[in-house]
């Protein structure tokens, strides 16, 4: 009798084992599944790793500018999480030196000028802890229009010649770009 109630467990544990990992889905098939993923981007320019980690929503035939990301406003440039960007050696960004680490990327879009803006903060939901006074730095650049569609908000990092590189963000029909030189 004790060996069958024994075998009567195990087989009823078997059965709700089963049916619990049936419905348990990893991180990844959640990323996967989620509209705003998350994503990386990263390249060696020189000997400096840079590496981005962001949300990456999609337009989705949305109006994004001044629709879905307001101008004038920070922004955490991508979904969820607040974009972080990390350097591995010093950087010189708009004649500014930036020590190695890692930094917050947020933005304030306007219909002509973005300003690109590196913090002290990176670990925040969007941008509801954004703090001005945690800024490292702040550059104002011109965005780039583009003839095709960038469905997904997307980075890379480019590197331009030798110690030069830019990290590039590009989503909708708009390009911006923050240009970097390592330091030795």
């Amino acid at each position: 009798m004790k060996a069958l109630l024994i075998s009567v467990y195990v087989l009823l544990f078997s059965i709700v084992a089963s049916a619990q990992h049936e419905n348990h889905q990893t991180p990844a098939a959640n990323a996967a599944q989620s509209k705003s993923p998350r994503k990386t981007a990263m390249a060696l320019v020189g000997k400096n790793h840079v590496h981005i980690d962001y949300g990456s929503p999609s337009v989705r035939g949305r109006n994004i500018w001044n629709g879905l990301v307001a101008y004038d406003q920070v922004w955490a440039t991508g979904a969820h999480k607040a974009t972080w960007v990390e350097f591995s050696s010093d950087v010189q960004i708009a004649g500014k030196q930036i020590s190695k680490g890692k930094y917050g990327f947020f933005t304030i879009p306007g219909k002509e000028e973005w300003v690109l803006i590196l913090s002290k903060d990176w670990d925040m939901h969007l941008a509801d802890a954004y703090n001005v006074e945690n800024d490292v730095i702040r550059v104002v650049v011109k965005p780039t229009l583009n003839k095709e569609l960038t469905e997904a908000l997307t980075y890379k990092v480019v590197r331009s010649s030798g110690d030069r590189g830019k990290i590039e963000m590009s989503w909708e029909y708009i390009t911006v770009a923050l240009d970097f030189l390592n330091l030795k």
